[in-house]
């Protein structure tokens, strides 16, 4: 029986080792997930190794790896397949395929407020079903579970963020150049006027992206607005609790923010390429001329997730420093904008619930972390999972802010923050409508009701 048995055993581990029997996975880390749910629990313990969770969301290319890399292990511990599909045409694909009923297990979602609309029409499962709601409110700031409130439900969990409010800039060449960090928006505009009578351009900008395009310029409006409004202003602009209290964008105060931008973008000489070149080029290569000898430009404002698309080799702290955006006006203090992928559910099995209990920790997003690019909202999240300085720079600039709101038009219902808001803008940059029927048509597009 002795040898049957050993005969028996070495048979499987040789099937296993050219792929003909599973071996079973290794199961999760003793006491690595706190207050897990039972599905977790069974996923830890190998319950349901050989099953597939599909997923589908915004993250390409450098993105894309970044999140395959980071859920790598977790697969390997349970066993479950996650299967993710990125499209740069997120926004339309998700709408076709849950429309047409078959969507993925789970969608990132970078816009709130689209999501919320497959809410309200009942496609999203209720993860407060299920989830612990001690370990969500142990884990993330209130904040963030708030937002994650949609029409009575818990309409997903919080898996990184960005901060947005950042100035990037080559730092040899801005240092050689004897540029110094502004600290004020009067120092800013001071630096821009030396750049410019220097024979150079201060800003590269590029709000390309596909059938998105416009959604950087979203974000320069948000950066203003919070800058010459109250937040009262900004959070009735873009998340209104009541419709009744909505401040239409047609508002002195949305008017008065689109020309403050005006004034930088359309002005002669203050963006590499001119104003036309703003919608032709992508917003990943928009920063690229920083790193021409000489730059092409000085500075450039975006999340911090760009980083992603920097020339390969550039190093943090040698070849490009970051800054906080300064306030404009001091009576609003120093603001900071952020974002974030919320990732809700459309299918309801074991696995599914699982893998979304394991994005509600910080250990999901640790190999993103270590690769850069990334911040994780989790409150389990160590300091030491960052693999860079500037990471744990750009925390710290969240950390000292005043005041953050989440991005403005990821907040708005989806025809407009994913929809009106990116078309007008570009229209309204590329020349094509002026500013004021740019306003009315984003409008037109906000829902009654």
């Amino acid at each position: 029986m002795k040898k049957v048995l050993l005969l028996s055993l070495v048979l499987t581990l040789a099937l296993a080792s050219v792929g003909i029997v599973s071996a079973q996975p290794p199961g999760c880390p003793a006491d690595l997930f706190p207050l897990m749910t039972a599905e977790l629990e069974s996923a830890c313990s190998g319950g349901l190794a050989g099953t597939v969770v599909t997923m589908t969301g915004p993250f390409t290319e450098g993105d894309e790896v970044k999140f395959n890399n980071a859920i790598a292990e977790f697969e390997e511990w349970t066993g479950i397949d996650i299967q993710y599909t990125g499209s740069k045409e997120f926004e339309a694909a998700i709408r076709a395929v849950v429309e047409g009923g078959a969507p993925p297990d789970i969608a990132d979602f970078p816009q709130p407020g689209l999501l919320k609309g497959f809410v309200d029409d009942g496609f999203v499962i209720d993860v407060s079903t299920f989830m612990n709601a001690e370990w969500l409110q142990q884990n993330y700031l209130q904040s963030w579970l708030d937002m994650s409130q949609m029409n009575g439900i818990t309409a997903g969990v919080w898996n990184r963020f960005n901060g947005k409010s950042l100035v990037w800039y080559p730092i040899a060449a801005f240092e050689a150049a004897g540029y110094t960090v502004p600290t004020s928006w009067a120092e800013l505009e001071a630096l821009e006027a030396q750049i410019i009578a220097d024979g150079s351009n201060p800003w590269c900008v590029g709000i390309e992206s596909g059938a998105a395009t416009g959604w950087p310029a979203t974000d320069w409006m948000e950066e203003v607005m919070l800058r010459t409004t109250s937040l009262e202003n900004y959070d009735n602009w873009s998340f209104p609790a009541d419709l009744a209290d909505r401040l239409p964008f047609t508002s002195p105060e949305v008017k008065n923010a689109a020309e403050v931008l005006g004034s930088i973008w359309f002005a002669p000489d203050m963006v590499y390429g001119g104003q036309q070149a703003i919608v032709s080029t992508s917003f990943g290569d928009a920063p690229l001329p920083m790193f021409d000898t000489p730059p092409g430009c000085y500075l450039h404002k975006q999340g911090n997730f760009i980083t992603s698309f920097f020339p390969e080799g550039v190093v943090a702290g040698e070849d490009y420093g970051v800054f906080y955006l300064p306030g404009i006006d001091e009576e609003y203090g120093k603001p900071f904008l952020v974002a974030g992928d919320i990732y809700a559910m459309f299918n309801d099995r074991p696995e599914v619930r699982a893998v979304m209990d394991y994005f509600s920790r910080g250990e999901s997003v640790k190999g993103w972390l270590a690769a850069g690019g990334a911040l994780s909202p989790h409150n389990d999240a160590q300091l030491d999972w960052y693999g860079s300085e500037l990471d744990r720079s750009i925390a710290a600039l969240v950390a000292e802010a005043t005041s953050v709101r989440f991005d403005g038009s990821d907040l708005m219902p989806g025809a407009v923050g994913a929809g009106s808001f990116w078309k007008g803008m570009t229209d309204w940059v590329s020349g094509t409508v002026d500013l004021d029927t740019a306003l009315a048509e984003i409008d037109a597009a906000w829902p009654t009701e």
